[in-house]
């Protein structure tokens, strides 16, 4: 196999390890013997046919198939919220085991198009609703939740209209704010987020089970945390605004529930009838490609799962992760003032992007211990962000790889352009949901070639980037063979990045 082959298998991995059915099946046993009794990760909860599921999220769909197999006739009801098209798309796939079985008592409803709130997933956000405001103290509700959760449970706090939430959302994320502050202000102009479905379906035991698509899993955050106490502050909210210089163009609705939204928002006393836990994660879908890749025969290192930050900074990172690499693998002494010059710029960029777990001092002394005689993969994961400024169709996943290559091509013209060339490299970004962006592809590729050679079939990077066109130019070049086509998983742990560096047959030693 190739590297770019390599990469995509243990990309494939990562993502099979955090599919809906092996989870659950590995967090949710129902026991039979004598009173029937739903065990969630080791904690026992007695079952008397009181069983409700609701849920929402791109991987909710999957989670409800095997919870449904799991529970069988315990479950009474149940609904959830999934996105536009997906039954369709899976049954296409052939993935039928993520699809409910004819008779189903969980009702399926599908909307948030493109990943936004719509009337489709508003009218799924009242039946949620519904149900759960009709549960007593006897019953138990099963929440499934994943990333999408958001979009797919807009209920707005009235005089707030789904139109003026859904337009606060798109201009934050326009500006590159983070999920962390999306949903912040999701939560605050929110009925069931924000602990507000715990609420609703009080007194009644409420399990939640989260697939985390957010850094450091947050269970606040994940879907704007519909099943947790919410301590977001209206003077929070509006840093928030005033950060993305927004305030201006508030609606006098909005602005009337967020000056409000820390009273109406105070958790309440006894939250003791909600037990949460998360089910998946970005970290276990990394350790499973670690793990790959080291059966694959290649040193791997697990950078962090939770690299965040605007794309262009993020790729300056990665490029000097790979200069470093090369200039470690060479025998010379020579190259002692570059090692240095490129440590440091590393270790500052490290420390201005605050990443969580990315010290870079145990990587680093990994890395400075390989000459490359073996393959090295640095894996990472997380959610970048993009500053739209053109018009372009893209996705953060493949803005990021095309701004990797272009550093390292700038590289190529610096002293440490000698020692790039003794190496292939191949980088990956990908995100675990199967889509990019408004796009089907769900990252892409590349190499640190692929800046010249686009140049000779007439593309020009740049001016891509420039117009946040990324996925116009992968489409273009070598016929699309650069994206990373998956289609949809089923699931959605974030994104995963990967470095996959080998010598170049014929310097196989790395020396010079």
């Amino acid at each position: 196999m190739g590297l770019k082959e390599h990469a995509l298998h243990f990309f494939c991995s990562a993502v099979a390890r955090v599919r809906p059915g092996p989870m659950m099946k590995r967090a949710l046993v129902l026991e039979t013997d004598g009173c029937p009794t739903l065990v969630l990760h080791g904690r026992p909860f007695e079952l008397k046919r009181n069983l409700y599921l609701v849920g929402f999220g791109k991987a909710v769909l999957g989670m409800a198939a095997a919870a449904e197999d799991i529970l069988g006739d315990h479950l009474i009801q149940g609904v959830i919220s999934v996105p536009q098209g997906i039954q369709e798309t899976l049954q296409q796939s052939g993935m039928r085991e993520m699809l409910l079985k004819p008779g189903s008592r969980i009702q399926v409803m599908e909307g948030a198009k493109h990943n936004l709130p719509d009337r489709a997933a508003l009218k799924a956000a009242r039946a949620i609703w519904d149900l759960a405001k009709g549960l007593t103290a006897e019953d138990l509700l099963l929440v499934l939740i994943s990333g999408g959760g958001s979009a797919l449970l807009p209920a707005p706090r009235p005089p707030v209209t789904l139109e003026e939430k859904e337009a606060i959302t798109r201009l934050l994320a326009s500006k590159g704010a983070s999920i962390q502050e999306l949903n912040t202000i999701r939560k605050a102009l929110s009925l069931l987020k924000g602990g507000g479905l715990a609420q609703a379906a009080y007194p009644a035991q409420v399990l939640g089970l989260i697939l985390s698509d957010v850094i450091g899993d947050p269970l606040d955050i994940i879907a704007s945390g519909p099943t947790v106490a919410s301590s977001h502050s209206a003077q929070g909210c509006f840093q928030i605004l005033a950060k993305y210089d927004l305030l201006s163009t508030l609606p006098e609705s909005v602005r009337t529930v967020l000056s409000c939204s820390g009273a109406e928002h105070r958790p309440p006393k006894n939250y003791s009838h909600v037990y949460n836990t998360v089910i998946g994660s970005n970290k276990l879908a990394l350790e499973e490609a670690r793990q790959r890749a080291e059966d694959s025969g290649y040193l791997a290192v697990i950078l962090s799962d939770a690299v965040f930050g605007e794309v262009s900074t993020v790729a300056r990172l990665y490029s000097l992760l790979i200069q470093l690499v090369c200039i470690n693998a060479v025998r010379d002494a020579g190259v002692g003032y570059l090692k240095e010059k490129v440590q440091g710029a590393l270790s500052s960029l490290s420390a201005e992007l605050e990443i969580l777990g990315l010290t870079l001092t145990d990587s680093l002394r990994t890395l400075q211990e390989t000459h490359l005689e073996k393959p090295l993969c640095l894996l990472a994961g997380g959610e970048t962000t993009v500053q739209i400024q053109g018009n372009g169709k893209g996705g953060r996943n493949q803005e990021l790889t095309l701004r990797v290559a272009l550093e390292l091509h700038r590289a190529k013209s610096t002293p440490a352009g000698s020692t790039l060339e003794k190496y292939e490299v191949v980088f990956l970004s990908g995100g675990t949901d199967g889509q990019d962006g408004p796009t089907e592809a769900a990252g892409a590729f590349c190499t640190q070639e692929l800046v010249q050679e686009a140049k000779l079939e007439g593309l020009d990077v740049e001016g891509f980037l420039r117009n946040n066109d990324s996925y116009t130019l992968l489409t273009k070049f070598h016929r699309g063979c650069h994206l990373l086509m998956t289609g949809l998983t089923g699931t959605n742990v974030m994104d995963i990045h990967a470095v996959l560096i080998r010598a170049r047959e014929g310097d196989m030693s790395g020396s010079t």
